[in-house]
């Protein structure tokens, strides 16, 4: 069975905080980097971490899956 995760592309992050705005369960803007990143991958339902993928304006955020 695979479940999926979100998972941020730091290279094509700007930094705007829309995901984190959306959705702070999951995702956190990194003080160091100034880059998002997943801090709780099921911290919140599909409906709203879609909800912060869809927010992203460089679409850097998708889902992967883990085969367990």
């Amino acid at each position: 069975m695979a479940t999926k995760f979100p998972k941020v592309d730091q290279d094509c992050c700007l930094s705007c905080g829309n995901c984190e705005a959306v959705c702070p369960e999951v995702f956190h803007l990194n003080e160091d980097t100034g880059k998002s990143e997943v801090i709780n991958p099921q911290g919140a339902p599909e409906d709203r971490i879609q909800d912060a993928i869809d927010q992203c304006p460089e679409l850097c955020i998708s889902w992967e899956e883990e085969k367990r």
